[in-house]
């Protein structure tokens, strides 16, 4: 049943299927299904590109699409995407597949350090598109020996994918990205109900860009009822805190699913570091245990969820280049929630004030304040020169 939209949520646009996809294999079976599929356009944008395993059969995918005359345009971030083999671009190029950098180092002159392209779309023929945290590497797949970090998408079929193909367009045509205005098409939401409302976001703090970030602050502010967050990279800033705290003494339940096992040890030590201010204000927090957690998946109230690549720290709020799908739904945001609780209650571990004082000593705890501290400096490094465009 679609769901009447609160005053934040507008403008949205009507899809009509909306899925949750996990990272692994059933993703990547489905990106390559929609690249096989795909009859006039394909676009792929992703922070990290790797040609492994995963690459070269999402490599040959794209090839085989653009010798049956699809027009195939792949972006990937200059920064992440350094150890792409220039054999591996010719090999695309010369196949016919279109291949740009975001950004490449000394060669553009609006560079900003910290700005780098980390969303992850893919749209294909702008009807059916994949958004979410899942990067294109054996990491993020399911392979005979490692199993794969954990991350989310979220598949759609409907006016949504016509949006983000010209996201797309905007950032593969223009250097100066998102400066071009363009006109935002609202859709009725009463006359179907099998639709699924969803709203396009994205955040390029430089350009003027924080609708990822107001989504976060807007369940803060609206939810009655809980709250669930999963994040791989957790280190809210003061703005971020500070709503969680009213919410939390609204009587919100607040429950934040966290790496237990992170690929940036430092990122973990300051993200422990903030146990103690979370957990003495009420919020309950979760360890995924069975691998790395990369995911960005957040739950409202059983009725808004929002899937991408944002991570809830400053660098996604002040310096990437992010993109996140909300979609508003009752049905998919239960069944969403049931996914997040089984996990919740078969992968995680959860985090008490007393299970932290016993894990952690004195001096473990120092060696956390002093990772946040670093983080922070990483941080400001990393957007304190910004300027804005107009």
């Amino acid at each position: 049943m679609l769901q009447t939209a609160p005053p934040f949520l507008h403008p949205v646009y009507a899809c009509s299927q909306v899925q949750l996809i996990r990272g692994g294999k059933a993703y990547f079976d489905l990106l390559q299904q929609l690249i096989d599929t795909a009859v006039t356009s394909i676009h792929l944008q992703t922070y990290i590109f790797e040609d492994d395993e995963t690459g070269m059969e999402i490599g040959a995918a794209l090839i085989n699409a653009a010798q049956r005359g699809v027009t195939v345009q792949l972006m990937v971030d200059a920064y992440a995407s350094k150890e792409l083999s220039d054999a591996f671009v010719e090999r695309l190029q010369r196949k016919g597949v279109e291949f740009k950098e975001f950004e490449p180092f000394f060669k553009n002159r609006n560079f900003y350090f910290g700005r780098r392209l980390h969303h992850k779309v893919f749209v294909a023929d702008g009807l059916r598109s994949l958004v979410g945290g899942i990067n294109i590497s054996n990491r993020y797949n399911d392979m005979p020996d490692e199993k794969a970090w954990l991350d989310w998408a979220l598949y759609a079929e409907g006016e949504a994918s016509a949006q983000l193909e010209q996201v797309c367009k905007e950032v593969w045509n223009t250097p100066q990205l998102f400066k071009k205005k363009t006109s935002v098409k609202t859709f009725s939401t009463k006359s179907d109900t099998s639709s699924y409302l969803v709203r396009v976001r994205r955040n390029d703090w430089v350009y003027r860009k924080n609708q990822i970030s107001r989504t976060y602050l807007e369940m803060f502010r609206h939810a009655k009822s809980s709250i669930t967050i999963l994040s791989s990279y957790f280190l809210p800033g003061r703005v971020f805190r500070k709503h969680i705290e009213r919410a939390l003494q609204r009587g919100v339940q607040i429950e934040v699913i966290t790496a237990g096992n992170s690929d940036i040890t430092l990122s973990k030590n300051a993200e422990r570091y903030l146990y103690r201010w979370l957990l003495k204000r009420g919020v309950r927090i979760y360890e995924y245990q069975p691998s790395v957690l990369h995911g960005k998946l957040s739950l409202c109230d059983d009725v808004l969820v929002t899937v991408g690549s944002y991570n809830i720290n400053n660098i996604s709020a002040y310096a990437s280049i992010e993109l996140n799908l909300d979609v508003l739904s009752k049905p998919f945001a239960i069944e969403t929630k049931a996914v997040l609780k089984q996990l919740m209650e078969e992968d995680c571990v959860p985090v008490t004030t007393e299970s932290y004082e016993m894990k952690f000593n004195r001096w473990q705890r120092m060696v956390q304040w002093g990772s946040y501290v670093l983080f922070r400096f990483i941080f400001f490094l990393f957007t304190f020169y910004f300027k804005q465009k107009e």
